[in-house]
C-alpha cells in the first residue's frame, strides 16, 4: 500500500464512523501567544476543549501538518542522525468533542490497525497511564480493561505520567493516554528478547505509532486538576511511522514518503544512499528538511532573523551546511527539489503546488546567501587556527565556537569535526554555558505568568457585534491576571463587544468600559484562539456590573481607512505588476497601511505611480461596499475571492467587494462604507524584506494630506534658501556638480600630502638585518588613504614591515603591512599583530596575514601603539 492509498484509507475509515473531514490548519500558528508552530492534530482544536468556542460537529478527523523544533516538543538533533524522527511529519488523527469516549476510541484504532491496514497483532503493545501520586491520580482502569477485552494482558504496559500523561501545557486540559507501540525487529531478535521491555524505550524498531489521549481534567496555575464538564477524545498517529509499518521498512526514510527525494539527491549527488554513514545523515537531513521549509513558506512564514522565521532559516542552513559538507553541493540545491514535493504533496495540500515557483525562488535566494556565508565561516575558522597557533594554544574556547553557531550556523559537530582535523580540539563546556545563556535569555524576554480564568457569568461564547455598532452593552464572564517585565494588567472578556480582536494584520481596537461606578480603558483587543480577550489597565469595582462598551471612533476610521486602501492596493499590484502578486504580510494601524507581496524585481518609480494613480482612481469613484456574511467557502471561492495562503478559514467566510471586478476578498476586518471616505492614498515606501517578497508602505486621508503638504513646505524652504530660482532642480544640480569638484581637488591635495609622508616614513626606515621596519604614527585624511601609503611603501622598500597609527574622523586607526617573503620567513601574521596592537586603543581587528588593519575607542593609545610595536619586534 503507498503513502497516498494510507491517508485515504485513514480518512476513509473515519468518515465511516460519521466523522467530518477538517483540512490541515496553517503550520504557523496565529493568534496562539503559546505557540510558534503547530505541533499537533488538536492545535486547532484547542477552543473546543477550553470551551470557549462550541463545535459545530462532534466528531472529526484530519491530517495535520506538524513542526517539532522549538519548545518543549523540539527532535532537530534527532533528525536524521535516527530513523524516525522529523521537524515536519504529519499527524493523522481523529476526535470526540463530548461524544464518544475511551471505548469507541480503543476499538476503532484496533479495528484500523489490524483489520484494514493488517498489521500483524503479535508486533503491537499498548500502554496505559499507570497513576501518579504526586497528583492523586489512579491508575486509567477504565482502559486497561476496554484493551484486556482485545490482546492479551502481557500486552498491556502500565506507564509513566512522563509516557502516559497528555498535557498542553501548564495549564490547560490534560488527561489519561493509551499508546499503542509496534515491534519491527526481525524475527531473530524478537525471539532473543521481549517487545514489550523495548516500549519507550527509544529503541528504533520499537516505536509508538498512535496515542489515543483521553481529555478528562484541567491543569490550574497552582497546578491543581479539576474535571472537565465534558470528556473528550484527542488521537494522533504519525503517518511517517505508520507507513514504515505498513511498508514492513527499518526506517521511515526507506518509504515513498521520501525515497523519491533520496533517489533525486544520489543523482545529483553521485553519491548512493547506504553506502556512508556520515552521508546518510546527510542525505536523510536533507529530505526531512525540505518539507519542514516549504510548507512553512507555502503558509506565509518567510526565513529571517526573527521568532518563527529564524527557526525555519536555520532549519534551512542545516540542510546547505550538510548537502556542501558531505554530498560536495557547492551551488543551490534545495530548490530543485520542489516539482517533486509539489508531485508528491500537491493533492493533500494544494498550496504547495500552487506556490511551487514563489517557494523555490525564496529557497534559492536563502541557500545562496548562506553558501557565501558558509565560505566565510570556513575563513573565520582558518582565522581562528592561525590565532591559536600564534600563541601556542590548541582549544578553541566555548564563545567562539558559539559565535560560529549562531552566526555562521557551524553546528558544533562541524567546528569538532574541522577542529581535529587540524590538531585542536572545542571547549564543550564553555559552548554548552554560552547556549544556556542564549536560552535564558529567550525564556526571560517571553516569561509571563498568567493567572486562572475568574468566571464572573455565565459562558455562551462572546459575540462580535463590531462591523454594525461602535457601542454595544456588555457584560463580563471572565478576567484574570497577567505578569510579566512590563507590570501587573488584565484581560476581560466580555459576552457581546464591537472592540475588534487583532487579526489579519488589522490591529486590535482601544476604547473605554463604561459602568454606573466606573470608566475603564480598554487599551488593546487580542485574540486568544478565537477567544476575543480585552486588555485592560484595571479590574471594575463591580465585574457583575452591565458596561457600556465603546469603541475609539476616530482611531477605528482611520484603520478602515487604511484596511480598505489596502484591498484597493493589491488590486492595484495585480493589475500593474501581474497577477503573481500574492499577499505575504500585512499591518493595518490607525497610522499607515503596510504590504507585503510576492514580486521578483523591485518596482520602478513608474509602476509605483501608475499602482497609486489608480488606488486613488478607485477612491474617486466612490466605491460601496459589497460586504456577504456567511458564505460558503466554494461559493465564495466561485465567485473569485482572493483568499490568503497560510490563514484558516471555516466552511463559511465573509466576503468582501469593493467593485466585484476590481477587489473581492475573503476578510474579517473592519472596512469602509464606500471608498470616497478614505479620501487619499500615498505611497511613501517600497523595498525587499525577503528573498521573492516587497514592501509597500502608504498613509490615507489627513495623514496623507498632512505628509504631502509637509513636502511642498520643505520644497518651498530649500527654494527659500537658493534665493528662489526659476529651475529649482537645474540649481540644486549645479551645487551638487560644484561639490564634486571641489571634493576632486580636496582629495588631490590629501594625496599630494599622502605623498610627503611617503617620502618621510622611507627616510626613516630602520634596517634590522634583511628586514626595513618602519613603526610611525602619522596624520592622514582617509583609512582608504592609509590602506593606499601602506601599499605604495611595500611596492617601493623590499622586506618591509610596517606600522601606521592614525586619528581618522576623530577615530583611532591602525594599519600592518608586512612583505610576503618576511611573512613565511619570521612566521608573523599581519592579522595577529593588528589584534594585539588595537588592545593600546579599546579595540579589534583583523585580515591578512601580509595586511590587516584594526580601529578603535581610545585615540590617546596611539602612541602606545608604536612603543608596543617596537617592543614586539625587538627580537627580530
Amino acid at each position: 500500500m503507498q503513502a497516498k492509498e494510507i491517508r485515504n484509507t485513514f480518512i476513509t475509515f473515519f468518515k465511516s464512523k460519521q466523522h467530518h473531514f477538517v483540512p490541515s490548519s496553517p503550520i504557523v500558528v496565529k493568534n496562539d501567544p503559546t505557540l510558534m508552530f503547530t505541533n499537533a492534530g488538536m492545535n486547532q482544536f484547542k477552543d473546543y476543549f477550553l470551551g470557549n468556542e462550541v463545535p459545530k460537529v462532534n466528531r472529526v478527523a484530519n491530517s495535520q501538518k506538524c513542526l517539532r523544533v522549538s519548545g518543549k516538543h523540539n527532535d532537530l538533533e534527532e533528525v536524521g542522525v535516527d530513523t524516525y524522527h522529523h521537524t515536519m511529519f504529519e499527524m493523522l488523527g481523529n476526535w470526540s468533542f463530548g461524544d464518544y469516549f475511551k471505548k469507541e476510541a480503543i476499538e476503532w484504532a484496533w479495528e484500523l490497525l489490524t483489520e484494514v491496514y493488517h498489521l500483524p497483532e503479535d508486533r503491537l503493545y499498548v500502554s496505559v497511564f499507570g497513576g501518579d501520586e504526586a497528583d492523586g491520580l489512579d491508575k486509567d482502569s477504565e482502559a486497561y480493561n476496554l484493551w484486556s477485552k482485545i490482546v492479551s494482558e502481557e500486552k498491556i504496559i502500565f506507564g509513566s505520567k512522563k509516557d502516559n500523561f497528555w498535557e498542553m501545557g501548564e495549564t490547560g486540559p490534560c488527561g489519561p493516554c493509551s499508546e499503542i507501540h509496534i515491534d519491527l525487529r526481525t524475527d531473530d531478535e524478537i525471539r532473543q528478547v521481549s517487545g514489550k521491555s523495548l516500549v519507550n524505550e527509544d529503541h528504533p524498531q520499537v516505536i509508538e505509532i498512535w496515542n489515543l489521549v483521553f481529555m478528562q481534567f484541567n491543569r490550574q496555575a497552582d497546578g491543581s486538576l479539576n474535571r472537565l464538564p465534558a470528556t473528550h477524545v484527542d488521537t494522533g498517529m504519525g503517518f511517517e511511522r505508520l507507513v514504515r509499518a505498513i511498508q514492513k521498512k527499518s526506517s521511515n526514510y526507506d518509504t515513498d514518503v521520501f525515497l523519491p527525494f533520496i533517489h533525486a539527491l544520489e543523482i545529483k549527488s553521485s553519491k548512493k544512499y547506504g553506502d556512508d554513514e556520515k552521508t546518510d545523515i546527510a542525505f536523510r537531513v536533507i529530505v526531512d528538511h525540505i518539507r519542514a521549509i516549504s510548507f512553512t513558506i507555502a503558509d506565509g512564514q518567510l526565513p529571517s532573523n526573527n521568532k518563527a522565521g529564524y527557526v525555519i532559516r536555520r532549519i534551512l542552513r542545516r540542510a546547505v551546511r550538510y548537502g556542501y559538507t558531505f554530498l560536495d553541493f557547492q551551488q543551490p540545491f534545495l530548490y530543485e527539489l520542489l516539482p517533486l514535493l509539489a508531485e508528491n504533496f500537491g493533492e493533500m495540500f494544494p498550496e504547495i503546488d500552487a506556490q511551487q515557483e514563489f517557494i523555490a525562488k525564496v529557497i534559492y535566494e536563502e541557500e545562496a546567501s548562506f553558501l557565501k556565508t558558509l565560505e566565510n565561516g570556513l575563513k573565520k575558522l582558518e582565522q581562528i587556527r592561525q590565532q591559536l597557533q600564534y600563541t601556542g594554544e590548541n582549544i578553541i574556547d566555548g564563545k567562539t565556537a558559539f559565535e560560529l553557531y549562531d552566526t555562521y550556523g557551524f553546528p558544533l559537530d562541524l567546528t569538532s569535526l574541522i577542529a581535529r582535523e587540524n590538531g585542536l580540539s572545542i571547549d564543550e563546556v564553555g559552548f554548552a554555558s554560552e547556549m544556556d545563556k542564549q536560552k535564558s535569555r529567550s525564556r526571560s524576554a517571553a516569561e509571563q505568568e498568567t493567572g486562572d480564568w475568574v468566571m464572573v457569568g455565565e459562558d455562551r461564547g462572546v459575540e462580535f457585534l463590531g462591523y454594525d455598532h461602535l457601542e454595544t452593552q456588555a457584560s463580563i464572564i471572565r478576567y484574570r491576571e497577567v505578569k510579566d517585565k512590563k507590570g501587573t494588567w488584565y484581560q476581560v472578556v466580555l459576552d457581546s463587544t464591537p472592540f475588534y480582536a487583532e487579526s489579519g494584520g488589522q490591529i486590535g481596537d482601544q476604547g473605554l468600559l463604561v459602568s454606573y461606578k466606573e470608566r475603564i480603558r480598554v487599551t488593546d483587543t487580542k485574540k486568544e484562539n478565537d477567544l476575543t480577550i480585552h486588555l485592560v489597565d484595571k479590574l471594575p469595582v463591580d465585574p457583575t456590573a452591565v458596561f457600556k462598551a465603546e469603541v475609539d471612533k476616530s482611531r477605528r476610521e482611520y484603520i478602515m481607512n487604511n484596511h480598505t486602501a489596502t484591498h484597493l492596493l493589491q488590486a492595484a499590484l495585480k493589475e500593474v505588476l501581474g497577477d503573481h502578486v500574492q499577499q505575504k504580510g500585512s499591518l493595518v494601524t490607525e497610522r499607515l497601511l503596510r504590504f507585503d507581496f510576492s514580486h521578483f524585481a523591485k518596482v520602478t518609480d513608474e509602476e509605483l505611480s501608475k499602482v497609486e494613480q489608480l488606488v486613488n482612481q478607485k477612491i474617486r469613484e466612490n466605491i460601496p461596499l459589497e460586504e456577504r456574511r456567511n458564505v460558503p467557502i466554494g461559493e465564495a471561492q466561485q465567485m473569485g475571492a482572493t483568499a490568503l495562503f497560510g490563514e484558516k478559514y471555516g466552511e463559511f467566510v465573509r466576503v468582501i467587494a469593493f467593485d466585484r471586478d476590481y477587489s473581492i476578498e475573503l476578510c474579517g476586518g473592519t472596512h469602509v462604507a464606500s471608498t470616497g471616505k478614505i479620501g487619499l492614498f500615498k505611497i511613501v515606501s517600497e523595498g525587499s524584506i525577503a528573498s521573492g517578497v516587497r514592501r509597500i508602505e502608504a498613509i490615507t486621508a489627513s495623514v496623507a494630506e498632512n505628509y504631502i503638504n509637509e513636502q511642498l513646505y520643505l520644497i518651498k524652504e530649500i527654494s527659500d534658501i537658493l534665493k528662489n530660482p526659476r529651475d529649482l532642480k537645474k540649481s540644486l544640480e549645479a551645487i551638487i556638480s560644484e561639490k564634486n569638484e571641489l571634493k576632486k581637488e580636496i582629495e588631490a591635495l590629501h594625496l599630494q600630502k599622502a605623498g610627503s609622508i611617503k617620502d618621510d616614513l622611507i627616510r626613516s626606515a630602520v634596517q634590522v638585518g634583511d628586514i626595513h621596519m618602519i613603526l610611525a604614527q602619522v596624520n592622514l585624511p582617509s583609512a582608504e588613504g592609509m590602506k593606499k601609503l601602506a601599499y605604495e611603501i611595500r611596492n617601493e622598500v623590499s622586506n618591509v614591515l610596517l606600522v601606521l597609527a592614525a586619528t581618522i574622523e576623530n577615530k583611532p586607526q591602525i594599519a600592518v603591512m608586512i612583505d610576503e617573503h618576511v611573512v613565511k620567513s619570521r612566521d608573523l601574521n599581519a592579522g595577529d599583530i593588528v589584534r594585539e596592537l588595537a588592545k593600546e586603543i579599546q579595540g579589534g581587528g583583523g585580515g591578512q596575514a601580509f595586511f590587516a588593519t584594526a580601529g578603535g575607542k581610545n585615540a590617546a593609545g596611539l602612541p602606545l601603539v608604536i612603543e608596543k610595536a617596537k617592543t614586539m619586534f625587538s627580537n627580530l
